[in-house]
């Protein structure tokens, strides 16, 4: 999508002339067919959910697979709208509709005006191909997280029977698209209860729940058959680094909505930024640059065969089924939902003198509709896209092309089709490239997709 800024005018995208799009279109199919004899063995069996991602993604916003007519009452001018892919964190442009209304969301629906904190949890290299070969781990791996929050603040606080509250998004990747499986969790500093007040944490210490972390790993891992208990006495012996790390050095203050949106769209970001890919196809390389400098040499910047770097992006696309965002305790659906309907009980705070707590009986959160794609292009670019360049008047859709025949007619008539237009390269036709035909978005990157979150019962 492009925006005059000038004029303030919206004008559709052109995916084909991104470089990734151009990457894939071109290498793609060779990368299907070599998979398993060149990357099969460093990031495991091949999935069909990548050809799924891959092939939607190539038909994003391309109008001849079809689009919306998007038309003016008043001086019937008219545009084309084209159909999005709904790409499950791979997309650039459809992920972005997606940052924007799980911001949107937790701000409006989830988040009380308390204190928040960022925590990050990582792990050793040595057991990251363990959640690369069994995705299912990921999901284990964050209840290990929200046990380890749960416990530090109960411990710390000293109140058994208080609920944290916690929004847990899992992450696969590091720089460079390097698998390097994380936990970014948003979380309430602190412990609510049913009687209306959360009690506020003190200042402490991280590394107890670290500790916590790494025990609950470890015993996962273990109950996996993953490991035994001569790598586990191997890892509480490294001293100074067992690779198990949290932070929460990010703290948001309750009144912060900027804030805590802000950071919102920080954990929730795709795998990689389409701004930073360069594609050269005449030598056949993609350089994908970074702000951070690494290594030796201070290199910002990573050289990839266009292969590779297939390989690299498309390990961290989700299973269809697999939700990488996940609720816990206070703001999980469960008890938002038992609280719609019973509300917070009207008690005094049992509180002592170096205690804070807040009272957030009169905070009221309700359930909103999400942001659809005119007001999340309203929001980002400040551009509304059914307003009539012409004469001002607020646009409508009209109608909704799918079949062939209309599409080419349409395109025709317009002096859009293109009858040369060049093929997309695909692969030989195997299991692997079934992919169904979606008719029900029509956002043109910022696809009608609404991805449902896990909702886990409260701790």
């Amino acid at each position: 999508m492009e925006i005059n800024s000038q004029t303030k005018i919206y004008h559709p995208r052109n995916p084909q002339k991104s470089p990734l799009w151009q990457l894939l279109n071109s290498n793609f199919a060779e990368f299907e067919s070599c998979y398993d004899r060149r990357f099969a063995r460093d990031y495991g069996f091949y999935r069909l959910v990548v050809s799924h991602v891959v092939n939607k993604y190539l038909e994003c916003g391309d109008l001849h697979e079809g689009f919306a007519r998007v038309r003016c009452p008043d001086c019937h001018h008219e545009y084309l709208l084209a159909f999005s892919c709904r790409g499950r964190w791979f997309c650039p442009s459809c992920h972005n509709k997606k940052v924007i209304q799980f911001a949107h969301h937790l701000k409006e629906a989830v988040i009380f005006p308390v204190p928040h904190r960022q925590y990050v949890f990582s792990i050793p290299k040595i057991i990251r191909k363990f959640f690369l070969y069994n995705r299912k781990l990921l999901g284990k791996l964050s209840q290990c997280a929200s046990k380890s929050i749960s416990k530090f603040l109960r411990t710390v606080l000293g109140k058994q029977h208080g609920i944290p509250g916690i929004v847990m998004v899992i992450q696969t990747f590091g720089d460079y698209a390097r698998w390097h499986p994380h936990l970014h969790a948003l979380v309430a500093d602190g412990l609510f209860f049913d009687s209306g007040y959360f009690y506020v944490m003190p200042k402490v210490d991280i590394q107890r729940c670290a500790e916590l972390f790494r025990a609950y790993v470890l015993k996962m891992l273990k109950k996996e058959g993953l490991i035994d208990d001569a790598f586990i006495e191997m890892i509480m012996k490294w001293r100074y680094n067992s690779g198990f790390s949290v932070h929460h050095q990010v703290r948001i203050k309750p009144e912060d909505e900027k804030g805590i949106e802000n950071l919102s769209e920080y954990i929730i970001r795709n795998t990689f930024s389409n701004s930073k890919i360069k594609y050269v196809e005449k030598t056949e390389t993609v350089l994908y640059s970074s702000k951070m400098s690494h290594g030796k040499n201070k290199k910002n910047f990573q050289v990839f065969d266009p292969l590779e770097f297939i390989a690299a992006i498309t390990q961290h696309i989700p299973e269809k089924s697999f939700q990488l965002v996940r609720y816990y305790g206070f703001y999980s659906n469960r008890m938002r939902g038992d609280r719609k309907k019973q509300g917070l009980a009207a008690q005094s705070p049992d509180q002592t003198a170096d205690e804070q707590v807040i009272d957030i009986r009169s905070c009221k959160k309700r359930r909103i509709p999400p942001l659809m794609w005119r007001e999340c292009i309203k929001k980002i670019w400040e551009v509304d896209p059914l307003i009539c360049k012409h004469c001002g008047s607020e646009m409508k859709i009209i109608s909704f092309i799918y079949e062939r025949k209309v599409i080419k007619k349409i395109l025709k008539h317009l002096d859009l089709y293109e009858e040369d237009k060049p093929k997309r390269n695909r692969a030989p036709p195997s299991t692997r490239n079934v992919v169904e035909r979606s008719t029900e978005s029509y956002d043109d990157g910022w696809p009608h997709y609404e991805e449902p979150f896990v909702d886990v019962q409260a701790l």
